[in-house]
């Protein structure tokens, strides 16, 4: 069984920055790609950004120069710094990696998401 567990959100004003993090826990022989998506109210859910295991990171056009992604490789934590936040990016953030579990098999998981609100 694989976990995985996001912290760090919470209110902050237009302009301001907030950190997240994603915890994977349990079973795990090796993590892949790890992302984050998140969805706003009435929207469906939507890519934000990923790193790969070697590093390489992609954007959603929507945060590309605002937002971080990043990764710990040894202690399995992903980080999403956040910058300039505006109030569109309001919504839950969830967590997802492909992880390959210690009986080989490779499957996705999802966090249970953490609530992100900007405004003044």
């Amino acid at each position: 069984q694989v976990q995985l567990v996001e912290s760090g959100g919470g209110l902050v004003q237009p302009g301001g920055s907030l950190r997240l993090s994603c915890a994977a826990s349990g079973s795990i022989r090796y993590i892949n790609t790890m992302r984050w998506y998140r969805q706003a109210p009435d929207k469906g859910r939507e890519f934000v950004a990923d790193i790969t295991s070697g590093g390489s990171t992609t954007y959603a056009e929507s945060v590309n120069g605002r937002f971080t992604i990043s990764r710990d490789n040894a202690k399995n934590l992903v980080y999403l710094q956040m910058n300039s936040l505006k109030p569109e990016d309001t919504a839950v953030y969830y967590c997802n990696a492909d992880v390959k579990d210690i009986w080989r098999r490779m499957n996705g998981y999802w966090g249970q998401g953490t609530q992100v609100t900007v405004s003044s």
